[in-house]
């Protein structure tokens, strides 16, 4: 798996020392629309075009088959502790308030209580969002706009810091309460925390994702669900969690009051993709490769505002005046433009 990933960022990385920039590449009618290109741009544009386009052999032998078809559950009849009723208001508000953070016509036609409409509008969002942070940060705002604005932060002060463990344990309780018709079945159980301590009902395992499942995709599962998630709980109602999807069974572990691993998170940023996933691993091709140019290009930025500034003598004293430029480099301004980011930026491990 190491070998897989290094050659894939070694052609990632030879693509930027060439000074290639990212294009835009068709996904189905929600695809992001190639932008207006300059004369210069042109050939740039369409070698990145025959990289993207080209399939990873390492990648190829790295996919994950994942549980058999045959065993799925049926879904559908897994129901909630409050019933049937309570799983389908659940499921009505989470697709509208998801919907609510996309372009109107990324949105599914089904029923608002139709699964398979939320399973296409995330699919659809990780598609039209190159930079998975944008996709991230609409993930997670949609799970605040769950709750009233006061909430998160109250819930903060006045459990997740005095009470951690009972926070926790509330937590737990609550997404198996809520979340069982999103994830399907089930069970609160213990975990074990940094220090070593055993969380007593901490904890949240999810038998077999239904969302996982539906989506049939790693990355849809990463950028719309376990990292947004993560920063929800930490950084809105101030309680660390961590999600531990095991793309084998379709299992998930979260473990409230657990503060999430560095390493861990990046090595699940770089999981294989599924064997049966529909987008055939483009996603995460389009996913690194921006992530790639537009850490390459802001550091090309910064060195050139930096070599722009330079010490020059004033004219009304013996002492010098700093004049910096406000120039940035052309191949970061031509990659924001051409992802419609005007606010790009570097990306941290579960930002």
């Amino acid at each position: 798996m190491d070998s897989s990933l290094n050659d894939k960022d070694d052609r990632m990385m030879q693509a930027v020392a060439n000074n290639e920039t990212l294009s835009s590449r068709g996904f189905g009618t929600a695809a992001v629309e190639d932008p207006p290109k300059k004369p210069q741009q042109a050939s740039s544009l369409s070698s990145m075009k025959t990289f993207l386009s080209k399939p990873t052999p390492a990648a190829a032998a790295t996919t994950v088959s994942g549980p058999s078809s045959e065993t799925k559950p049926v879904y559908e009849d897994i129901v909630g502790p409050l019933g049937k009723w309570m799983d389908t208001v659940f499921m009505v508000v989470f697709r509208y308030q998801l919907a609510q953070q996309v372009p109107k016509e990324l949105d599914s036609n089904r029923p608002l209580n139709d699964y398979q409409g939320i399973v296409e509008l995330a699919a659809r969002m990780n598609r039209r969002f190159r930079d998975r942070t944008k996709v991230q940060q609409r993930a997670q705002e949609t799970l605040r706009s769950l709750f009233p604005s006061w909430l998160p932060k109250q819930y903060a002060i006045l459990f997740s810091q005095p009470f951690p463990a009972f926070a926790a344990r509330m937590n737990a309780w609550a997404t198996y309460v809520a979340g069982t018709w999103l994830m399907g079945e089930c069970q609160v159980n213990d975990i074990v925390l940094d220090n070593g301590d055993i969380g007593k009902h901490q904890g949240l395992l999810v038998k077999r994702c239904r969302f996982l499942e539906e989506s049939q995709c790693a990355s849809v599962c990463v950028n719309s669900c376990k990292i947004p998630t993560q920063n929800f709980f930490l950084q809105d109602m101030g309680l660390p969690l961590t999600m531990e999807p095991n793309y084998d069974t379709f299992e998930c572990q979260f473990s409230f009051g657990k503060a999430p691993n560095v390493e861990a998170e990046r090595l699940a940023q770089s999981t294989p993709c599924l064997m049966r996933c529909p987008a055939a691993g483009s996603l995460r091709q389009e996913h690194d490769a921006f992530f790639f140019f537009a850490k390459q290009t802001k550091q090309k930025s910064s060195e050139t505002a930096a070599a722009a500034t330079v010490p020059v003598a004033s004219s009304s004293s013996s002492s010098t005046t700093t004049i910096s430029s406000s120039v940035s480099s052309p191949q970061a301004v031509s990659v924001c433009n051409m992802m419609g980011n005007t606010d790009y930026k570097d990306e941290e491990a579960y930002q």
